[in-house]
């Protein structure tokens, strides 16, 4: 778990067209999915498996990613949502959703790197700068935006509880 200065990364499907605004340095990965935003306030979490170990199930394991960040938000009573066509976690916000947390992985010789971004309390209008992971018709939110005022620290011991429940055992 780690919180990176302000970048913008460039997954294997950016489109530089969604590049809007090159305020911050921009770094090309080998990750799946577009361009998505790092930076203070945003807890990076870099997951490292065996997917052989784990039955080979890439898709299996993109939904076991969605369903810790599930279940750390719930920790903090707020409900997080998958959308069908879309990756990462969404909340509702009346007649709008907002992605709270984002997912970008690659997987080398059944080997997982990459892995999530969840926002506790970014600068949201450091993410003004691209089309977030190429979707224009959404917002972006953080757990502070949504009134839960929590900690960095709150939220790792969150996030480590909810790792240990859906992967079945600790982080380090």
């Amino acid at each position: 778990l780690v919180e990176h200065p302000p970048i913008y990364t460039a997954g294997t499907s950016a489109n530089d067209a969604d590049l809007l605004d090159a305020r911050f340095p921009v770094f090309k990965t080998v990750r799946s999915r577009q361009l998505t935003y790092h930076g203070p306030g945003q807890r990076v979490g870099y997951v490292m498996l065996d997917l052989k170990a784990r039955n080979g199930d890439v898709r299996g394991f993109v939904r076991d990613l969605e369903e810790w960040l599930i279940r750390t938000l719930s920790a903090f009573n707020v409900k997080g949502e998958r959308r069908e066509g879309r990756v990462g976690i969404w909340v509702a916000r009346g007649k709008r959703e907002d992605k709270i947390a984002a997912i970008g992985v690659r997987v080398r010789k059944w080997v997982t790197f990459h892995g999530v971004s969840f926002n506790i309390d970014p600068n949201l209008t450091d993410f003004t700068g691209i089309v977030p992971c190429g979707i224009s018709e959404h917002g972006v939110t953080s757990l502070h935006d949504l009134g839960i005022l929590v900690s960095m620290a709150d939220v790792d011991v969150a996030m480590k509880a909810a790792f240990q429940e859906v992967f079945g055992r600790e982080l380090g």
